[in-house]
């Protein structure tokens, strides 16, 4: 009875044995079954889903090629060992196909450059170089010159901008075009006002690969870094595509409020010396008139607008603009009188007192203040920006010498509040300074 016994525990103890064994085998090979599983799903995501007899087949010869090759049989192998594997195999498989099939994002020049666009006709050469110095001078970001010369000027702009320094040329590019209208009568509109003034009009034609733009006169003057007024389009509502500064702060000295014999923005009209604009809003908005009830595209509206009001306008393409914008002022920013400071702000009293707060942003030196001596205080900053060399330090070649000269201009309307001219440009040099010295050499923490 006992040799019984023993022989049923044995016999139980054997078949508890060979059960365990081939549960143990069966563990051992699950694992890598489910591996292949795994990777035959992955497969099926990134490439077309095949049908599935095909994706059967697919993972039994795999399975069959990776046993046959000693690979998954091995139970001594770590399950932690193969997820690794197989982890740093996906990787490096998306990495691959990441590097091929990844767009290349490239920087446009909209994105790098500021552009800023002139129109130089007869003797402005000097005068459009010297703006460009100054824009040059205090602005940060890299800017991009369009500039409109007659053909005689082209070479001139040419020889005397590739003869500025390294230093100076790796901060701007800039293209010559010549000077074109693309409808009416060409000679009609370069004789509207000043030499080739007209020629601003159409740069939303012209210029059809430009979204935004900054055009200014010739006689104008940077006394801050370009890129502030170059942040007002982050001002612009929907509807806005263009700012100006009003022509006058008051009305019962400015001109459109009394001369004006055709419709003008707001109470005082707008001056088009320094205009942003965003191009590509104006090509796309249809412009109220009193012409045609359904709206004109901006090219469309020049011409017969001029042919309309041509015997009533006096500032030639100034005036055509006030005109637009009487009809659409949803569509006008305005920023104020500092970004756009001329004579009349001062020959008359101070009458700007955002300039009296700030300083001037933006010297305009209309009525040719700059080669007179009728307003000194224009002239003294013009002609220290035009001697400045782009080697010297301009607190000491620039600033100084602006601040000295302006003892002799206190007994004039203009020269007698100093700290206009003087306030803006003071801060703008210390923040260059701060932007491109100090921040260079600042060691590192």
């Amino acid at each position: 009875m006992r040799i019984h016994c023993k022989v049923v525990v044995i016999a139980v103890c054997f078949g508890v044995f060979l059960l365990l064994y081939f549960l143990g085998g069966n563990a051992a090979d699950d694992p890598l079954l489910k591996e292949v599983l795994e990777e035959e799903e992955e497969e099926e995501d990134r490439n077309s889903s095949p049908s599935p007899p095909e994706l059967g087949r697919e993972i039994v010869a795999n399975f069959a090629r990776r046993s046959s090759d000693g690979v998954g049989v091995r139970a001594e192998e770590p399950l932690m060992g193969r997820k690794e594997e197989k982890e740093t195999k996906r990787r490096a498989s998306v990495n691959a196909k990441s590097n091929v099939a990844r767009p290349v994002t490239k920087h446009t020049q909209a994105e790098e450059f500021m552009h800023l666009a002139v129109v130089a006709c007869g003797n402005r050469l000097d005068e459009t170089l010297n703006m460009i110095k100054s824009a040059l001078l205090f602005s940060l970001k890299k800017i991009k010159f369009h500039i409109f010369a007659e053909d005689p000027l082209a070479p001139q702009f040419k020889e005397r901008l590739n003869q500025w320094p390294r230093s100076i040329s790796g901060r701007f590019q800039y293209r010559i075009y010549p000077i074109t209208f693309s409808v009416g009568n060409a000679d009609e509109w370069k004789k509207l006002f000043k030499p080739c003034a007209a020629q601003r009009l159409f740069l939303p034609v012209i210029l059809k690969d430009v979204d935004s733009l900054l055009y200014v006169d010739t006689d104008v003057l940077f006394l801050r870094a370009m890129d502030d007024i170059w942040s007002f389009l982050k001002s612009f509502n929907n509807t806005q595509l263009a700012a100006m500064a009003p022509e006058h702060e008051v009305p019962k000295i400015g001109w459109y409020s009394r001369f004006a014999r055709h419709p003008f923005y707001g109470i005082t009209g707008v001056n088009s010396g320094v205009m942003l604009m965003n191009l590509t809003r104006i090509r796309s908005t249809m412009f109220k008139n009193s012409m045609i009830p359904s709206g004109l595209s901006w090219e469309d509206l020049l011409h017969p607008l001029y042919q309309k009001y041509k015997n009533h306008i006096t500032w030639g393409d100034q005036d055509l603009l006030n005109i637009i914008f009487h009809y659409n002022p949803e569509c006008l920013f305005i920023f104020p009188c500092q970004w756009n400071y001329r004579p009349d702000h001062c020959m008359y009293g101070s009458n700007c007192k955002e300039a009296e707060k700030e300083g001037v942003s933006i010297l305009h030196g209309n009525r040719g203040v700059y080669h007179d001596d009728k307003q000194p205080a224009f002239k003294v900053v013009y002609d220290a920006i035009r001697g400045f060399s782009f080697k010297d330090n301009m607190f000491q070649s620039l600033f100084y010498p602006i601040q000295t000269k302006f003892l002799d201009t206190v007994n004039t309307l203009c020269g007698r509040i100093p700290q206009v001219f003087l306030k803006q440009i003071e801060k703008t040099m210390k923040k260059v300074y701060e932007e491109r010295v100090i921040r260079h050499v600042r060691p590192h923490k």
